[in-house]
């Protein structure tokens, strides 16, 4: 049997898989995105508990053998929920959106440690962030996750880039989002920033996200 590794991880996606089981996509910090499956963890009394919902930060307990693509979970420790989120249902579309991104844009079994520090950066900051307000974290969110994937093209050659845009774009990538200035974020503006960078994270998946129709319509 494979020895058991614990990893910091974000939970990112799950699916249903037989009758109790679940498909579990997720994110660690010194292994990079892995996927593997829960037994029972659809269960009432399972060793997961809720530890598996969308963008829960966990400690992951789990095996690995060199010759399946799948690990074996094993159990989790709850470290930070985003429970609290979910009265918003701005901040519901949000963390979709970010787990929905992080899923397809994160190459497997590659450890990025600055992916997981703008994951922990952005969640903290929707939980600081007034109910309903979450448009700065996901314009930086966007920003950096099209950046550190290696495919943000040079703003400033941009010329369906408003200067608005690209000031914000400016401020973002000087800045951490807790140090961003108070202030109203436009969010025309914003949205005009953030459809260039999906367009251009589409196009490197080559697929459309499913929650970037519901954001544009908030």
């Amino acid at each position: 049997m494979a020895a058991a590794r614990i990893s910091e991880t974000y939970v990112l996606r799950t699916y249903p898989f037989r009758e109790a089981d679940l498909i579990v996509s997720f994110f660690t910090r010194d292994q990079g995105k892995l996927r593997g499956v829960a037994r029972r963890a659809r269960k009432p009394k399972s060793n997961f508990g809720s530890g598996l919902e969308r963008l829960s930060l966990v400690n992951l307990s789990y095996s690995q053998k060199e010759t399946r693509e799948l690990v074996s979970l094993n159990s989790c420790d709850l470290v930070r929920s985003q429970f609290g989120l979910l009265a918003s249902f701005e901040a519901g579309v949000a963390l979709d959106y970010i787990a929905e991104v992080s899923d397809h844009l994160l190459p497997p079994h590659e450890a990025n440690e600055h992916f997981f520090r703008l994951l922990s950066a952005t969640l903290e900051h929707m939980h600081t962030e007034p109910e309903g307000q979450v448009w700065r974290a996901i314009t930086y969110f966007s920003l950096w996750a099209t950046r550190l994937s290696g495919f943000l093209p040079d703003l400033r050659e941009q010329p369906k880039l408003s200067g608005d845009s690209r000031e914000i774009a400016g401020q973002m990538l000087r800045s951490r989002i807790g140090d961003l200035p108070e202030r109203r974020w436009s969010k025309d503006t914003a949205n005009d920033l953030r459809r260039f960078l999906v367009r251009h994270m589409e196009a490197h998946v080559e697929r459309r996200f499913l929650t970037v129709p519901v954001i544009e319509a908030m």
